[in-house]
């Protein structure tokens, strides 16, 4: 209840604060799509997005582009103001793939979500930052159906960086509530390795 209330709360203050259109329980949204950059040495960087719907929610604000000073410890500056990533939301135009996927059940979904960001390439922090973000939307389902989107997602929302990244690293959970199980063909997941100059992206969507 602790971790609703907080996420709750969360929303209300992103929303205050940024006049943003709040999702947070709005099915069909790509919601919280974060970047975080990791250069080798402090670099100034130009980030842009091509969305295949309409932006609800940036921050900091875009506005054509956000061009960031980004450090090798994931921070980055922008007008002398200290950010962890930037952030983006909005409304596709996309129907994402549930073809191959998988069925968990809801009191499971922490430990899923676990070893499955570490296969895939987020860092301790990231996955966590990621896990208490839709766990509390998740864990009370009888199951859920995840679908990590690739080029479904990355060819709707694609990335311009200046100068480009050596690893791209991009995590998107498409997944459905169901009251039970369902019989899914099993996704076959892709690990990304980590080298040079890095950009991680993670969101999601909950689709009926």
């Amino acid at each position: 209840m602790r971790r609703i209330i907080s996420a709750f709360i969360a929303g209300i203050l992103v929303t205050g604060l940024s006049g943003c259109k709040f999702a947070g329980d709005v099915l069909g949204y790509d919601e919280k799509p974060v970047i975080y950059l990791y250069p080798e040495k402090e670099t100034s960087v130009t980030v842009k997005i091509s969305f295949d719907g309409e932006l609800t929610c940036t921050y900091p604000a875009y506005d054509d582009g956000w061009e960031v000073t980004a450090h090798p410890d994931g921070t980055l500056r922008i007008d002398g103001k200290e950010y962890t990533c930037l952030f983006w939301e909005g409304k596709p135009d996309t129907e994402y793939d549930f073809s191959e996927g998988f069925v968990v059940a809801g009191e499971e979904t922490a430990e899923f979500l676990q070893e499955k960001l570490e296969y895939l390439g987020l860092t301790p922090r990231e996955q966590n930052e990621f896990i208490i973000y839709w766990l509390p939307r998740m864990e009370e389902n009888a199951y859920n159906l995840i679908s990590f989107q690739q080029e479904t997602y990355t060819d709707s929302a694609r990335l311009e960086v200046v100068p480009e990244p050596d690893t791209v690293l991009r995590v998107f959970m498409a997944w459905k509530p169901l009251d039970q199980w369902i019989d899914v063909p099993e996704q076959q997941l892709t690990p990304t390795e980590r080298k040079g100059f890095t950009l991680v992206e993670w969101g999601g969507s909950c689709c009926s």
